[in-house]
């Protein structure tokens, strides 16, 4: 009898711009100071992707360029490759075509998927089902964004939550009792109205009015994303947990969506891990979008042990949400 095939991750990659956008400097942009912003998000400072021409495949490349070296990982072996973002550098191509061409994964497949901050998620869980089907040897799961294209640096209600950062992971088969072992992803449009781009789509092509009246920034209502949020990351995360019979103390880590430290607290304590438990980036980072769980694994991989038992959990606008249980496939080097 043949064992089961799971989808391991076997190595991450992450990339961040070198500009750091501070609190003290949005002060001097939009009215705000850093301890509104510190109490009510954690946020501290985040990165900017500077320059002309500069789309989110810059962030990508380099992610993926970083995680190939790490993992001595040629290129051409790479079958499919899935870019989770929200900002694309073109509605077409497919920013995943555009990063594929440019490390060399000529044998690849690739496309975009786009789910909010749930993007990540989603594609993992995605690129898992390849890899479980036999069929495909080496995934690569993008999750980035260039939020700071879409922000309205006068609307202090998102202007001061995003950055711009990618992260990504490589999937690969093995028969080993790692790797992703379950998920749990859910989605509700009624939220659509809570938080959107209004302008740019097939809906509201962009115009010289719609510019004029800055309908291609992030809309957000922030009380009833929150609320919503809070619920809904928290309880998928605990039901992924409970339905694999997982107590706090058989956690090492929660991974949740770095979109505000009050929904982070909320949802490690429905889980019941302590905040040594938690990964946290989001000081430094704020909200990257899709790339805040990839640059979380980033950032802690060299505390990953073979076999910690990893929550990850996101939520995003649509409204989507979900949580995956993953059993972590090496240790770092």
């Amino acid at each position: 009898m043949s064992k089961k095939i799971r989808a391991a991750i076997t190595g991450v990659g992450g990339y961040v711009p070198d500009y750091i956008l501070t609190n003290k400097e949005l002060e001097t942009m939009v009215e705000t100071n850093d301890e509104w912003i510190v109490s009510r998000t954690g946020i501290k400072e985040r990165r900017i992707l500077k320059g002309e021409h500069q789309g989110v495949s810059v962030m990508g490349i380099a992610a993926v360029k970083d995680m190939l070296r790490k993992t001595g990982t040629d290129p051409k072996e790479i079958d499919l490759l899935i870019f989770s973002t929200i900002t694309a550098d073109m509605t077409f191509p497919a920013t995943a075509n555009i990063v594929a061409t440019a490390i060399g994964a000529v044998n690849a497949f690739s496309y975009d998927l786009g789910a909010a901050c749930s993007g990540f998620i989603y594609g993992l869980a995605t690129g898992t089902s390849f890899i479980e089907s036999g069929k495909y040897k080496k995934v690569v799961i993008i999750g980035g964004d260039k939020m700071s294209a879409i922000l309205d640096y006068t609307d202090r209600t998102t202007c001061i939550i995003f950055g711009d950062g990618a992260g990504c992971v490589l999937l690969e088969p093995t028969t080993e009792d790692v790797g992703v072992m379950d998920s749990i992803l859910r989605s509700d449009g009624s939220g659509e109205c809570y938080l959107h781009m209004k302008a740019g789509g097939s809906r509201m092509p962009a115009s010289r009015e719609t510019v004029e009246k800055r309908l291609h920034y992030v809309y957000q209502e922030g009380s009833a994303v929150f609320k919503f949020a809070v619920t809904n990351m928290a309880d998928v995360a605990a039901q992924v947990a409970e339905r694999n019979n997982l107590k706090a103390k058989d956690i090492q880590w929660l991974v949740p969506h770095q979109a505000n430290k009050r929904i982070i607290d909320a949802t490690a304590s429905r889980v019941g891990v302590n905040e040594a438990q938690v990964m946290m980036n989001i000081q430094r980072y704020g909200n990257t979008t899709d790339g805040t769980i990839p640059l979380l694994l980033w950032d802690y991989e060299k505390q990953l042990k073979k076999g910690d038992n990893l929550i990850i959990a996101a939520f995003g606008g649509g409204f989507t949400w979900g949580a995956l249980y993953v059993k972590w496939a090496y240790d770092s080097k």
